[in-house]
């Protein structure tokens, strides 16, 4: 996988640094919050298709306000990834605080609001866990990639078990 610094660094608001992963990148905001923001291999979920999941950590745990900064440099990050990759990325939301509808809704909304005429498919998903709590997922992948409909027909079938077990 690839990601291109100066590339992410001339949409983003925020200036975007390497990490020792190639995969991740890092940015402080104006607010002193850092944000780890990377993409892992996910062998499990569609192991037919190389396949990255995305995550955004804040990493020294401080408060964050709404920073339409912050948005702007994920989305800068994820239009990097797709323009360098042609890969499926899968993105989860954490479950620990009980705030993953509301991080599946910014996610979604970040999303669709900065679409710049992007040739992707996002899927959006929920699954609910053996308590009942909802888990939230979305693949989002280029039109173009070989495995379109292959990959969107795995995601699903995915999900339909998921949701379908006792």
């Amino acid at each position: 996988m690839i990601l291109d610094i100066d590339k992410i660094n001339s949409m983003a608001p925020y200036t975007v640094k390497s990490t020792p992963n190639p995969n991740w990148v890092r940015f402080k905001t104006d607010y002193g919050v850092l944000y780890l923001a990377g993409f892992d291999p996910d062998n499990i979920s569609m192991p037919e298709t190389e396949t990255y999941q995305f995550t955004i950590l804040n990493g020294n745990k401080k408060k964050s306000p709404n920073d339409i900064k912050v948005r702007e440099t994920i989305i800068a990050i994820i239009e990097d990834f797709f323009v360098e990759n042609n890969e499926v990325l899968l993105y989860i939301c954490e479950t620990g605080d009980s705030k993953q509808s509301m991080r599946s809704r910014l996610f979604e909304y970040w999303f669709h609001h900065y679409n710049k005429g992007w040739n992707v498919v996002y899927l959006s998903a929920t699954v609910k866990d053996e308590t009942g709590i909802p888990n939230y997922a979305a693949i989002i992948i280029r039109q173009d990639h070989p495995r379109l409909k292959q990959v969107i027909r795995e995601f699903s079938e995915a999900v339909a078990l998921l949701n379908d077990k006792p």
